[in-house]
């Protein structure tokens, strides 16, 4: 297949950017007070990508693992970040916690990936590596964050069910069963419902950017399996793995649970 790669210019980048203004008319239209946001996030889109093409030009051409793997190791510190700014709980200390989940699950999806399902020489290479660790952390992020805010909003809005739980002998694990299943149902619907629609309702990023590059479509398809494949694993991993370690947390010693307390 013959490459039909389309280089886009600055110019045709700012008339891209010019669509983002739809959203901004519908804003002030109806009052919805996004203005704002959408100028910062424009603005951070634009420096934070620009940004990243030009470390990872830098990175292909020096090929070091250390440099890699540290801008990796940026990349998921970052999204550990986003998270504790997304889920609004002040009793419970849960940054370790998300940090310890997203170290595990992301590195070991990314490796697993480029070694053994691409087969990536060296494991490390700045070309898959970095493109499919943001990508598991782009959608872990999103997870997390979910499966995070549902376990804590249940354990508030369910406090009494799960003391009375409590006083009748119950431990942690067995008075927060359900909420527990219900929070990690919460983070991996997302990835699942992407997973059913793919194809069929939308051409997903990596695949659309493959083909709009010349590739062949074919392999463009196999690559985005892969990727389909290894979000839904990396979402249950790290959800299911930030929910066990931060469960024990919202209890005392004593077992009494720690978020949604009773002013006064």
């Amino acid at each position: 297949m013959t490459s039909t790669f389309i280089s886009i210019s600055w110019i045709q980048l700012l008339i891209a950017v010019a669509l983002v203004s739809v959203s901004g008319i519908l804003s002030v239209y109806y009052k919805l007070k996004l203005e704002k946001d959408l100028i910062v996030g424009v603005l951070r889109a634009f420096v934070q990508l620009l940004t990243m093409g030009y470390l990872l030009k830098i990175l292909f051409g020096l090929n070091s693992a250390i440099l890699v793997l540290g801008l990796y190791l940026a990349m998921t510190l970052f999204s550990v970040n986003i998270i504790h700014g997304r889920v609004k709980e002040k009793n419970i200390s849960y940054l370790m916690p998300t940090g310890l989940a997203v170290m595990v699950s992301y590195s070991l999806v990314t490796v697993l990936v480029t070694k053994i399902v691409i087969g990536a020489q060296p494991w490390w290479d700045p070309q898959y590596f970095i493109p499919i660790g943001g990508m598991i952390a782009g959608n872990s992020m999103n997870s997390l964050a979910l499966s995070l805010e549902r376990f804590f909003s249940e354990l508030k809005s369910r406090r009494d069910e799960v003391e009375m739980m409590l006083c009748h002998g119950a431990n942690y694990k067995e008075a927060t069963a359900e909420i527990f299943r219900e929070a990690l149902r919460a983070g991996m619907i997302p990835s699942i419902n992407s997973l059913m629609g793919v194809g069929l309702v939308s051409l997903p990023g990596m695949m659309t950017g493959q083909i709009l590059a010349g590739a062949d479509p074919e392999e463009a398809v196999r690559y985005q399996m892969v990727v389909m494949f290894m979000l839904v694993a990396s979402t249950a991993l790290s959800s299911i793995l930030v929910l066990l370690l931060v469960r024990s947390r919202c209890f005392s010693p004593a077992m009494t649970l720690l978020t949604g307390r009773r002013k006064g």
